[in-house]
């Protein structure tokens, strides 16, 4: 007996559609980084001859290799001399040559950047906060005359907090790497709220980091803001950055989504694959209740497969109900399981259900749906949470997604249709 049996009704029809989501965007990167490089306070901290340490972290930002070339041009063009560390925590199967290896998927090589590259596990500790939250910090890092850490700000997928995925994250997790990452997820995602400021702020004052560079994404994943921030005001500046962030990033419309399809998830989309801002589910299960519904209310979850960029880290899979079995095989379990580990989180490891075509897996979860009849089911398919602008619904879910009245239909009802190896036939 095979998964035919599930195969219960009609699908109903689906259309391409497009959503409005913010659309500013920078230009010329490399004269918006020389712009705010100009600015009293920034640039003019920078003195001749210094040894300059600039972070490059594991996700997948939009340009950051453009972003670090040109950080990297101006330390250089203010007479220091600079150099790259990877600040990731214990991303990259926390090894150095592992980190060295995911920041070149993003275009940050010796040779793209012109400038070294030092990767190390090697920390040293600052101190302690908090009684006996140690503080650690990359030595190669700890070494140099100055720190500049490059981020981009946006809320996090595990917590809420008055800062979040950001510059203090990276000075406290990122550039803790493996010591530091694994202390901090020790305590507990409900900690991270009040650890993260209350690290950084200690490393800031135990290490030159004259400024940061954060930068920011629009709705579509794209650059819309690169901003220097002074030491001394990163705190208070990120926490309204994050606001920025927020209004920006892009969601999902509606209310209810029978079956979400995402093509793919990776850490370069997100620390947990999909971004739980979108999909409204985390890898560790931490995200506090809000006092307004979370919307879309989403059923059941399908993954299709893992980015190339990720380089079998599939890190929170285990979100998914289904998932195909080319992401399975894809999956490093070294890359993953330190993740998992470190974060405490192993459930965002375990293996959904799994199937070898699309068909299997649409019907699958739809036959774990409560109250939905497969003829009238709300389905969406995404390319990943990064890119939300356009996207497939069925017919059922069209009128509440119209009525937002920032989405359009771009194309023709269709069947949902599969080619001959039960796959989605592509238009």
């Amino acid at each position: 007996m095979g998964l035919e049996i599930f195969e219960r009704g009609e699908l109903p029809r689906w259309a391409p559609v497009r959503q409005s989501l913010d659309s500013t965007e920078i230009g010329d990167v490399r004269a918006a980084i020389g712009e705010q490089f100009r600015r009293a306070g920034i640039g003019d901290r920078l003195r001749p001859g210094q040894r300059v340490a600039i972070t490059a972290g594991s996700r997948g930002i939009d340009r950051i290799d453009e972003v670090v070339r040109a950080v990297v041009d101006e330390v250089r063009a203010a007479g220091a001399e600079p150099f790259i560390v990877p600040a990731m925590g214990s991303h990259g199967g926390a090894t150095a040559e592992g980190q060295r290896e995911l920041i070149a998927h993003y275009g940050i090589t010796e040779a793209t950047m012109g400038c070294p590259i030092l990767s190390s596990m090697e920390t040293v500790q600052l101190g302690t906060v908090e009684e006996d939250v140690p503080v650690w910090f990359d030595r190669n890092a700890y070494e140099a005359d100055a720190v500049i850490p490059v981020g981009r700000v946006k809320p996090h997928t595990d917590f809420r907090g008055p800062v979040e995925s950001g510059l203090m994250k990276m000075l406290a997790i990122g550039l803790g790497k493996q010591h530091g990452a694994e202390f901090f997820h020790h305590q507990g995602m409900a900690e991270f709220h009040h650890l993260i400021p209350a690290v950084a702020n200690f490393t800031l004052s135990q290490v030159n980091i004259p400024f940061g560079v954060a930068v920011i994404e629009n709705g579509y994943g794209k650059l819309a803001q690169a901003e220097a921030v002074p030491a001394a005001r990163i705190f208070e500046r990120e926490q309204e950055l994050l606001r920025i962030a927020r209004e920006r990033m892009g969601r999902l419309p509606g209310e209810r989504i029978d079956v979400l399809i995402i093509d793919r998830i990776g850490k370069d989309i997100s620390g947990d694959g999909a971004d739980p801002n979108v999909i409204n589910r985390d890898v560790a299960g931490a995200l506090p209740p809000t006092e307004e519904p979370v919307t879309p209310r989403i059923q059941r979850l399908i993954v299709r497969d893992l980015t190339d960029d990720t380089d079998g880290n599939a890190t929170g899979i285990g979100m998914a109900d289904v998932v195909l079995r080319r992401a399975v095989e894809r999956m490093d379990p070294v890359a993953t399981y330190m993740n998992m580990i470190t974060a405490k989180a192993p459930q965002g490891a375990r293996i959904p259900l799994t199937v070898d075509t699309d068909r299997q897996a649409l019907y699958v979860a739809l036959a774990c749906c409560l109250k939905t009849q497969t003829d009238t089911s709300r389905i969406a398919r995404i390319q990943d949470t990064k890119h939300v602008e356009t996207f497939w619904a069925s017919e059922p879910l069209l009128p509440e997604l119209l009525e937002s009245g920032r989405v359009e239909v771009t194309g023709d009802l269709r069947p949902i249709a599969f080619d001959g190896d039960g796959m989605f036939a592509e238009e």
